[in-house]
């Protein structure tokens, strides 16, 4: 199951380690060795999540997601993505910029640093969205019910997570964007510009999603009404076997032949995608601390986003969140934690270790709590490793 799983990170891991070796000596060797262990500490949370999401999807789009997703991770956002900021940020050409960032490396640092406001604004409020939705819904199981009650019933009010979002956009933009420490200057209208973006892309792609997962979700329920009305005693309790089986295979985090497809899974790829994105943009920046070479940088970044990527699987495979309940609540409020890191260092330096140490102690903490409200229930690790696995066709 391990080998299986993360074999192709291992795989990436030791050709990426030495062509590094080959290509930039010992020195490069250990700049990708820090940078992939910096990638896997501060995006540990992100796995969480796109698990919590990628479950919903059927086999087929489970693959696409490991394939087309770690390439657009891999070389877009790792690669391409700091050359088109460059690009757009001092108006030339990306021929020109590539140019640039393979020869005038000090200058090409200057310029992503200085779209650091920009970037920042965009994944702060993108992550923040998606932390306020959670924390507004009601749930069935509450990590923090002193919390999370209250707020649950503040989220019957309609649009509240836009609002909040909003607000401390505004706060952000009359505080810490007015005298930023990359690039210098006010940068309010930079920041409240980016930042709507970044609010308007959740809404947008997550709403599509959402709406054709209902739709989905809507049509299915009319099929087993009607199923359920042609009065056959057999399809009742065929219905009732499979609805078992299927019951069983999603409590392992199994989605195929019962998750999404077709436009709803599409729309909920590309929300996957973003969510990587903005997990992507810290760690970029952050790679600057390390070293200027884009190639080092992708390299050592791509392989940290390859173990992302396995233990996403692995986590859905092995149904861990069914099984720890209070892990995707700590993957939340570590996004929270990095929204409002990001949105910090518009103006204020904060390390990477920092925000790689939050959010791995929020997760370690709510799994500490879920293996708690396990052995109160009566439940045990031995039964855990007894239920069959499930071959999602990953």
């Amino acid at each position: 199951m391990l080998l299986r799983t993360f074999g192709w990170s291992f795989a990436v891991t030791a050709a990426g380690l030495a062509l590094a070796g080959v290509l930039w000596g010992w020195q490069g060797l250990a700049i990708v060795g820090i940078l992939s262990i910096l990638e896997i500490s501060v995006s540990f949370d992100n796995a969480v999540i796109n698990a919590g999401i990628l479950r919903k999807m059927n086999a087929f789009w489970q693959k696409i997601f490991l394939t087309v997703g770690i390439l657009i991770a891999v070389f877009g956002m790792r690669l391409v993505f700091p050359v088109v900021i460059v690009a757009v940020t001092a108006k030339i050409g990306p021929i020109e910029a590539v140019n640039l960032a393979i020869n005038d490396k000090a200058q090409y640092e200057h310029l992503v640093t200085g779209a650091h406001p920009a970037i920042a604004a965009f994944g702060g409020m993108f992550l923040l969205m998606i932390f306020l939705d959670f924390i507004f819904e009601e749930r069935e199981h509450k990590w923090l019910g002193w919390l999370e009650r209250p707020l649950a019933k503040m989220g019957k009010l309609d649009m509240l997570s836009v609002i909040v979002a909003l607000v401390v956009l505004l706060v952000v933009a009359m505080t810490v964007a007015t005298d930023v420490a990359h690039g210098g200057g006010d940068k309010s209208a930079t920041v409240l510009l980016s930042g709507v973006a970044g609010l308007l892309t959740y809404l947008v792609v997550g709403g599509v999603s959402g709406y054709f997962e209902d739709k989905l979700e809507e049509a299915e329920e009319a099929q087993e009404a009607e199923d359920a009305g042609n009065g056959s005693a057999a399809k009742p309790a065929a219905a009732a076997q499979e609805a078992g089986q299927n019951g069983a295979a999603s409590k392992r985090g199994s989605v195929s032949g019962v998750g999404l497809a077709g436009k709803a899974a599409f729309f909920l790829f590309l929300y996957l995608e973003v969510i990587d994105a903005s997990f992507s943009f810290d760690g970029v920046i952050g790679a600057f601390a390390i070293t200027n070479d884009i190639f080092e940088m992708a390299l050592g970044l791509g392989i940290g986003a390859m173990y992302i990527r396995s233990l996403t699987v692995f986590l859905v495979r092995k149904g861990t969140l069914d099984d720890y309940v209070y892990l995707e609540h700590g993957a939340h409020y570590a996004i929270g934690a990095l929204a409002v890191i990001l949105l910090a260092t518009i103006k204020y330096e904060i390390n990477e270790v920092i925000t790689g140490l939050v959010g791995i102690v929020l997760i370690a903490l709510s799994f500490w709590s879920s293996v708690r409200k396990n052995r109160q229930d009566g439940k045990s690790g031995e039964d855990s490793a007894a239920k069959p696995e499930v071959a999602s066709g990953v």
